[in-house]
């Protein structure tokens, strides 16, 4: 079959979707699914106001049928789940980070094997963040239809349009994987393609340690010793806070607010009323709550790991690692965010001046390609 004839087939799959809004149509397609050795994948979702994202639909396609479960009329998601974890069906998410965390959180399961087109396009040289619509445009030379991105898919009945925009995101896939697999095989960059996709997945299932939710504040390192306690208090209630009300961190109180906290203080309710950038009603719900923290706060001495900072010799360090990742990836043509970040490169630095085990992301296939030589590069 040719390419074009593959192209057309996708297009058409994608005006003629196939619904899946009972058990019945659900266990058909699974039947269907398992028959298959290549996937690609989707989701649908919306987050805006809550802590997890509302599930709206979830695509898959084979290149010439696409699918599309809509999950608030199907309750038993089970054949979905069985087909992720099939080891027989390589799946394909293109940008996959958030569809991974939404499909663990709804159904359960994370697909396995699985591939990323997103990060196989970086590998090749595009950029590290190319959206799914600029991957169709380099790899087909066609435009597809971007209007339906903000759409609430969570609302019912979907358009027709929205329906079609759904299919597009995913009947191309299987082809894209297609086209890309040989090129990364010839480069030696199919195995390293496996491994940062394994990463994503780890990262999808670890949940974040409430207790260290601080550390994502911005303005963190710039407090002492007690208000980083106070702040690593606030942060974890609310991040707890957050999950049992399934709301958004901002709802609860946002960063700023916190910080606004942790300077203030406040001992008594006047004062926590008198706390600037923090909404009334949030005030007045969790007063207690805060109250209490502070009380708890000013008597906690337990140990805590300030923010580390760079001294002179580091940051000369940093300079030096960030120019050599530089020219490994005008070499290897990538973008230097795929060997490396900036901050990537600052936590191999704190833990080489601490005698630690070196970062995972710097194991594995950048280990000969850019760490080893990191590593050489003296203080």
């Amino acid at each position: 079959m040719t390419r074009t004839t593959i192209i057309k087939k996708a297009i058409e799959a994608a005006e003629h979707p196939i619904l899946l809004e009972t058990p019945a149509q659900l266990e058909k397609a699974s039947a269907a699914w398992a028959g298959r050795s290549l996937l690609g994948i989707d989701t649908e979702f919306v987050r805006e106001r809550t802590y997890r994202a509302d599930l709206g639909l979830v695509q898959v396609s084979d290149g010439e049928t696409a699918w599309l479960l809509d999950p608030l009329a199907v309750q038993d998601l089970a054949p979905l789940a069985e087909m992720l974890e099939n080891p027989a069906i390589l799946k394909i998410l293109h940008s996959g980070s958030e569809d991974l965390e939404v499909l663990l959180n709804t159904v359960g399961a994370l697909p396995q094997p699985l591939v990323d087109s997103q990060v196989a396009c970086a590998m090749l040289g595009q950029p590290l963040q190319m959206g799914y619509h600029s991957a169709v445009q380099w790899l087909f030379d066609m435009e597809i239809d971007k209007e339906q991105t903000r759409s609430n898919w969570c609302k019912r009945p979907l358009q027709e349009k929205q329906l079609h925009y759904a299919a597009m995101d995913v009947t191309l896939l299987p082809e894209m994987i297609a086209l890309l697999r040989p090129q990364l095989e010839e480069k030696g960059r199919w195995s390293w393609l496996q491994e940062d996709v394994a990463r994503m997945q780890r990262t999808a299932a670890n949940t974040l340690d409430p207790r260290e939710a601080f550390r994502r504040i911005g303005g963190a390192g710039r407090l002492d010793e007690n208000e980083l306690r106070i702040l690593r208090a606030l942060a974890a209630w609310r991040e707890e806070t957050a999950v049992q009300r399934n709301l958004a961190r901002g709802f609860v109180i946002n960063d700023a607010g916190l910080m606004s906290l942790v300077r203030a203080r406040p001992q008594t309710p006047a004062q926590l009323r008198a706390v600037e950038g923090i909404h009334p009603r949030a005030l007045q719900r969790y007063q207690d709550v805060l109250l209490s923290i502070f009380e708890q706060a000013r008597a906690d001495t337990s140990a805590i790991e300030m923010p580390q900072t760079l001294d002179n010799a580091q940051r000369r360090l940093l300079k030096d690692m960030r120019q050599l990742v530089a020219q490994r990836a005008r070499e290897l043509q990538v973008e230097p965010a795929l060997l490396a970040s900036r901050k990537e490169l600052e936590k191999l630095i704190f833990a080489r001046a601490a005698a630690e085990a070196i970062p995972e992301r710097f194991l594995g296939w950048r280990k000969q390609a850019i760490t080893d030589d990191l590593l050489r590069i003296p203080d």
